[in-house]
């Protein structure tokens, strides 16, 4: 593990943040857990406010979908919570955001330790321009220190888990850019999970892909959600009813309504909310 300062407590986010299915299993099943949870944050770019009192918990081991028309703050709101806001001047956010317990908007932080532990996948795919190996054995370099065999396990491991293995067992010393756009999705979704994160954050990441590669995606958000915490923007409502847990509906910064997706899709408890859902705004 890097031995980069950081104010996190290494040991007890790998505890707290590692694979639900590790720790968890001294856990009462009925006890719920959240990876994330956001206290009154508030976003802007420049004197333009982007969010508006975001109040939430992102459950530990489920998937939460933010929905709402474009230009809501949804994708703002996924980008506060690895602070990938940071790399752009005169952005800034005000408020809390825990992450098992710990305020990453504080001061001082290691970003990129902390995108490591929080993924981002982004709406078109980004695969390194380098081979499919080395997309996925880059970022682990930064981390870790890792034999060749054990490098060779790992690359194995994350092409696994995004389900390309046996696509690109054959090839990996070619481009990642010579994959299809669906493939070259997972590659990004297996570059994430290399470095082994607690929560993975997906911004549209089927907007660009065709009906069968997004069906490929959503069997693997599914499948990732037994190990991982996952947040997605989409503007999907079919997608967002399919592989999530709960939906966030946002409009003009603001958080409509927050619950349960089956909660939200069939029962919705604001107006709003039931307007966009049936197509009557939006």
């Amino acid at each position: 593990m890097s031995n980069m300062k950081t104010n996190f407590d290494l040991n007890q986010i790998d505890r707290l943040g590692g694979s639900v299915n590790v720790e968890n299993n001294q856990q009462p099943q009925s006890e719920i857990r959240n990876a994330l949870e956001v206290r009154d944050l508030n976003f802007f770019y420049g004197s333009f406010q982007g969010l508006k009192n975001i109040n939430l918990n992102i459950e530990e081991g489920k998937v939460t979908a933010f929905i709402g028309p474009s230009g809501c703050g949804k994708s703002t709101l996924l980008r506060t919570l690895n602070r990938m806001y940071d790399l752009y001047p005169g952005q800034r956010a005000e408020g809390e955001i825990n992450f098992y317990g710990q305020n990453i908007l504080e001061q001082g932080q290691d970003l990129n330790l902390l995108r490591s532990r929080i993924g981002m996948v982004f709406q078109k795919p980004t695969p390194f321009p380098m081979s499919i190996y080395e997309n996925i054995a880059f970022g682990v370099r930064l981390y870790e220190k890792l034999s060749r065999s054990e490098m060779d396990e790992r690359v194995e491991w994350a092409l696994n888990k995004a389900a390309l293995w046996t696509e690109a067992k054959d090839k990996l010393n070619q481009s990642g850019l010579s994959l299809s756009g669906g493939q070259q999705q997972r590659l990004c979704i297996a570059r994430g999970v290399a470095v082994k994160p607690s929560v993975i954050l997906l911004d549209e990441p089927t907007s660009a892909l065709d009906p069968i590669s997004t069906g490929k995606i959503e069997e693997l958000i599914n499948e990732l959600k037994h190990e991982y915490t996952i947040a997605i923007v989409t503007h999907n409502m079919q997608q967002a009813a399919r592989v999530s847990d709960y939906t966030a509906y946002m409009y003009l910064g603001s958080l409509i309504e927050y619950g349960k997706t089956d909660e939200i899709f069939i029962k919705p408890q604001r107006k709003e909310t039931e307007d966009y859902i049936t197509g009557r705004f939006g």
